[in-house]
Protein backbone atom coordinates (compact mmCIF):
# COMPACT_ATOMS: atom_id res chain seq x y z
CA UNK A 1 0.00 0.00 0.00
CA UNK A 2 1.30 3.42 -0.93
CA UNK A 3 0.28 7.03 -0.52
CA UNK A 4 1.49 10.25 -2.11
CA UNK A 5 1.32 13.57 -0.30
CA UNK A 6 1.71 16.89 -2.06
CA UNK A 7 2.32 20.03 -0.02
CA UNK A 8 -0.02 22.86 -1.00
CA UNK A 9 0.80 25.69 1.42
CA UNK A 10 1.18 26.30 5.14
CA UNK A 11 0.51 22.90 6.74
CA UNK A 12 -1.89 21.73 4.04
CA UNK A 13 -1.25 18.59 2.00
CA UNK A 14 -3.28 16.71 -0.58
CA UNK A 15 -3.03 12.98 0.07
CA UNK A 16 -3.75 10.35 -2.57
CA UNK A 17 -3.78 6.62 -1.87
CA UNK A 18 -3.58 3.49 -4.00
CA UNK A 19 -7.34 3.64 -4.53
CA UNK A 20 -6.93 6.92 -6.40
CA UNK A 21 -9.05 8.89 -3.91
CA UNK A 22 -7.63 12.13 -2.57
CA UNK A 23 -8.25 14.12 0.62
CA UNK A 24 -6.88 17.30 2.11
CA UNK A 25 -4.99 17.07 5.41
CA UNK A 26 -4.34 20.26 7.36
CA UNK A 27 -3.76 21.57 10.86
CA UNK A 28 -5.16 24.36 12.98
CA UNK A 29 -4.25 28.02 12.42
CA UNK A 30 -2.30 28.16 15.71
CA UNK A 31 0.39 25.95 14.13
CA UNK A 32 0.29 27.43 10.63
CA UNK A 33 -2.62 25.54 9.11
CA UNK A 34 -5.84 26.78 7.54
CA UNK A 35 -8.21 24.21 9.10
CA UNK A 36 -9.14 23.04 5.60
CA UNK A 37 -9.14 19.31 6.34
CA UNK A 38 -8.84 16.70 9.05
CA UNK A 39 -5.68 16.41 11.12
CA UNK A 40 -3.43 13.42 10.45
CA UNK A 41 -4.19 11.88 13.86
CA UNK A 42 -7.92 12.29 13.15
CA UNK A 43 -7.42 10.24 10.01
CA UNK A 44 -5.98 7.41 12.10
CA UNK A 45 -9.06 7.39 14.34
CA UNK A 46 -11.36 7.60 11.31
CA UNK A 47 -9.51 4.68 9.76
CA UNK A 48 -10.00 2.63 12.91
CA UNK A 49 -13.73 3.36 12.79
CA UNK A 50 -13.93 2.40 9.14
CA UNK A 51 -11.95 -0.79 9.67
CA UNK A 52 -13.99 -2.12 12.56
CA UNK A 53 -17.30 -0.76 11.24
CA UNK A 54 -16.87 -2.56 7.92
CA UNK A 55 -15.97 -5.79 9.73
CA UNK A 56 -19.07 -5.63 11.93
CA UNK A 57 -21.36 -4.76 9.00
CA UNK A 58 -19.93 -7.61 6.92
CA UNK A 59 -20.33 -10.15 9.73
CA UNK A 60 -23.89 -9.01 10.51
CA UNK A 61 -24.89 -9.33 6.85
CA UNK A 62 -23.21 -12.73 6.66
CA UNK A 63 -25.36 -13.86 9.60
CA UNK A 64 -28.47 -12.45 7.91
CA UNK A 65 -29.06 -9.78 10.50
CA UNK A 66 -31.36 -7.06 9.20
CA UNK A 67 -30.06 -3.65 10.12
CA UNK A 68 -31.08 -0.27 8.77
CA UNK A 69 -27.96 1.57 9.78
CA UNK A 70 -24.93 1.69 11.98
CA UNK A 71 -22.93 4.40 13.66
CA UNK A 72 -19.50 3.96 15.17
CA UNK A 73 -18.41 6.52 17.74
CA UNK A 74 -14.78 6.69 18.79
CA UNK A 75 -13.43 8.55 21.80
CA UNK A 76 -9.62 8.47 21.76
CA UNK A 77 -7.25 9.87 24.38
CA UNK A 78 -3.61 10.69 23.72
CA UNK A 79 -0.55 10.92 25.91
CA UNK A 80 0.34 14.42 27.05
CA UNK A 81 4.00 14.17 25.99
CA UNK A 82 5.49 13.57 22.56
CA UNK A 83 5.03 11.49 20.52
CA UNK A 84 1.49 11.76 22.01
CA UNK A 85 0.43 8.24 21.10
CA UNK A 86 -3.12 7.09 21.74
CA UNK A 87 -3.43 5.65 25.24
CA UNK A 88 -7.13 4.80 25.54
CA UNK A 89 -9.75 4.31 22.85
CA UNK A 90 -13.41 3.60 23.42
CA UNK A 91 -15.51 2.41 20.47
CA UNK A 92 -19.30 2.52 20.66
CA UNK A 93 -21.30 0.69 18.01
CA UNK A 94 -24.91 1.79 17.52
CA UNK A 95 -26.86 -0.57 15.29
CA UNK A 96 -30.35 0.23 14.04
CA UNK A 97 -32.72 -2.61 13.25
CA UNK A 98 -33.64 -6.14 14.18
CA UNK A 99 -30.27 -7.53 15.22
CA UNK A 100 -29.67 -10.36 17.68
CA UNK A 101 -27.47 -9.18 20.53
CA UNK A 102 -25.30 -12.31 20.57
CA UNK A 103 -24.53 -11.97 16.86
CA UNK A 104 -23.55 -8.31 17.32
CA UNK A 105 -21.34 -9.18 20.30
CA UNK A 106 -19.63 -11.89 18.25
CA UNK A 107 -19.14 -9.55 15.27
CA UNK A 108 -17.50 -6.92 17.50
CA UNK A 109 -15.32 -9.55 19.17
CA UNK A 110 -14.14 -10.93 15.82
CA UNK A 111 -13.39 -7.46 14.52
CA UNK A 112 -11.41 -6.53 17.61
CA UNK A 113 -9.48 -9.79 17.97
CA UNK A 114 -9.10 -11.19 14.47
CA UNK A 115 -9.93 -8.98 11.50
CA UNK A 116 -9.32 -5.27 12.13
CA UNK A 117 -5.65 -4.53 11.53
CA UNK A 118 -6.12 -0.96 12.77
CA UNK A 119 -7.35 -2.27 16.14
CA UNK A 120 -4.36 -4.59 16.36
CA UNK A 121 -1.97 -1.70 15.72
CA UNK A 122 -3.66 0.68 18.16
CA UNK A 123 -3.70 -2.04 20.83
CA UNK A 124 0.11 -1.83 20.94
CA UNK A 125 -0.11 1.53 22.74
CA UNK A 126 -3.74 1.99 23.77
CA UNK A 127 -6.27 0.21 25.91
CA UNK A 128 -9.26 -0.39 23.63
CA UNK A 129 -12.72 -0.78 25.12
CA UNK A 130 -16.07 -1.02 23.42
CA UNK A 131 -19.78 -0.87 24.01
CA UNK A 132 -22.83 -1.22 21.82
CA UNK A 133 -26.48 -0.32 21.57
CA UNK A 134 -29.20 -1.81 19.41
CA UNK A 135 -31.98 0.59 18.46
CA UNK A 136 -34.94 -1.35 17.10
CA UNK A 137 -36.96 1.67 15.98
CA UNK A 138 -35.15 4.60 14.47
CA UNK A 139 -32.65 5.68 11.90
CA UNK A 140 -29.06 6.92 12.20
CA UNK A 141 -28.19 10.58 11.83
CA UNK A 142 -27.46 11.68 8.30
CA UNK A 143 -23.86 12.46 7.49
CA UNK A 144 -23.27 14.21 4.20
CA UNK A 145 -21.29 11.99 1.86
CA UNK A 146 -18.99 13.89 -0.51
CA UNK A 147 -19.86 13.36 -4.17
CA UNK A 148 -16.49 14.34 -5.59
Amino acid sequence: MKAKLRWVEGMQFVVKGDSGHAIVVDSSPDVGGQDSGPRSMELLVMGLGGCTGMDVAFILRRHRQNFDGMEVYIDAERAETHPKVFTHIHIEYVVYGNVREKVLERAIHLSQTKYCAASAMFAKTAKITHSYRIIHNGKPEEIAVPTE
